[in-house]
């Protein structure tokens, strides 16, 4: 077992959930820590600005210095494939692996990879987004070959408000999509602190819940060759070694 395993996370700047939840679910797993590069993003909307946000020059500058602390793996950290496409993400993936030469990976791609590889067609959407940012995201998901038949949205755009929706509204917005009897759900959003619900939803609902922040750990962990299943208390994501 390598004694020392470093995970990259690629920060939104006014994101206050994915540090902590992440750490937290790397406490059982004493050989990795994850850290941290932000760059800046503030709001979540469909206009010219805010989609500026994430030009991949911003990104790949935060990667550089990232892979100054020599992680095992860089991660995208965040869902604007989601409404970006996810080609987006797979070029970002491309970018950061020919300028580090670190393996790459983003919070959706690992949610689309789960969904292919569980053979998931339908799902349930939470998010905390604007209804223009969602239609984006259902689209987007429609043209890949999976079919959104339940979501809830808050209509929020300012990203740092979406870390302080209480906990019990996420449950809410899960339980309603679950009505609807997806094959998963989805919490998509790095900023929404879905991750801590997942397993008691799961018990719950008996439905298979992916938080992003969860997807994008998962994944991190085995580009960096730690067996996920070793990670309990977060949901079933962790059992699924591919």
């Amino acid at each position: 077992m390598n004694p020392n395993i470093r995970l990259g996370m690629l920060t939104p700047s006014s994101n206050t959930v994915l540090e902590p939840v992440t750490s937290a679910m790397l406490q059982e797993l004493s050989e990795c820590t994850a850290h941290f590069a932000r760059f800046p993003v503030t709001e979540i909307a469909i206009s010219d600005g805010a989609l500026a946000q994430f030009d991949p020059s911003a990104i790949l500058k935060a990667a550089s210095l990232l892979a100054d602390c020599r992680p095992h793996s860089i991660a995208w950290n965040g869902t604007s494939a989601g409404w970006l496409g996810f080609d987006a993400d797979e070029r970002l993936c491309e970018a950061i692996e020919a300028n580090t030469g670190i393996k790459a990976c983003t919070s959706v791609l690992a949610l689309n990879e789960i969904f292919r590889r569980r053979g998931i067609t339908r799902f349930g959407l939470v998010t905390p987004y604007r209804y223009d940012v969602q239609a984006r995201i259902t689209a987007n998901y429609r043209q890949a070959g999976f079919d959104c038949v339940a979501e809830r949205h808050l209509d929020i755009q300012e990203n740092f408000t979406f870390a302080h929706i209480p906990p019990d509204d996420i449950r809410k917005m899960v339980r309603e999509v679950a009505a609807s009897k997806p094959q998963a759900i989805t919490i998509f959003c790095t900023n929404l602190c879905g991750a801590p619900l997942a397993a008691e939803l799961e018990e719950e609902l008996g439905i298979p819940i992916y938080d992003t922040v969860s997807t994008v750990v998962w994944k991190s962990l085995q580009l960096a060759g730690v067996d996920t299943s070793r990670l309990s208390g977060w949901g079933s994501i962790f059992k699924e070694n591919f």
